[in-house]
């Protein structure tokens, strides 16, 4: 059985330069009638950006939501008329001064489709080239992790930011397809 709500009313009930909040009314399959506050959002690129050695580039990134820094990748939203492929090359130049000779798309994510449609996709950018000192963004600064690095934080909760999780863990899985297992940065210690 197929398990589908109708839409019955859209109501907006906010409209920002990133997103728009509605609220929705559904009929659900046993009509019954619910509430549904809904984000619409752009969507977003991310970037897996690794260095020629296997080093990692990430950014701390100041998050007004939750208060605090965070170690993540390289991201941003897909401005109107971009491609998403564009969008991950523009944002790892800003973010952090590198271009990436090749950028692979890998694949995509919704953050939490229990409320946004906020829709992230995930490239892989290889063969770094510093271009630039100047760094376009608000980043606090650049970090560089060896994947096992990476991977230990976020054993530890020092990286909790879920794009993050979420490429680190996929990049451990494609690693030995793109790069030598001797660059991940050694075995990794559970």
């Amino acid at each position: 059985m197929s398990y589908k709500e109708k839409t019955i009313k859209s109501e907006k009930i906010y409209s920002g330069r990133i997103l728009t909040l509605k609220v929705n009314t559904v009929e659900m399959p046993n009509k019954k009638y619910s509430k549904r506050e809904i984000i619409e959002h752009p969507g977003a690129a991310v970037v897996l950006p690794v260095l020629p050695d296997g080093r990692i580039l990430l950014v701390k990134n100041y998050r007004s939501a939750i208060g605090r820094t965070l170690l993540e990748l390289p991201a941003g939203l897909i401005e109107a008329g971009e491609e998403p492929k564009q969008t991950a090359q523009r944002e790892l130049q800003e973010e952090t001064g590198y271009e990436a000779g090749e950028m692979l798309y890998l694949f995509d994510t919704f953050t939490s489709a229990g409320f946004t449609n906020e829709k992230q996709q995930f490239f892989l950018a290889k063969d770094l080239r510093f271009i630039s000192k100047e760094i376009d963004e608000e980043i606090e600064s650049i970090a560089l992790l060896t994947l096992d690095e990476l991977l230990q934080k976020i054993d530890h909760c020092g990286v909790m930011d879920a794009k993050t999780v979420i490429g680190a863990l996929y990049l451990e899985r494609i690693w030995t397809q793109h790069f030598s297992e001797e660059t991940k940065g050694g075995s990794r210690n559970a």
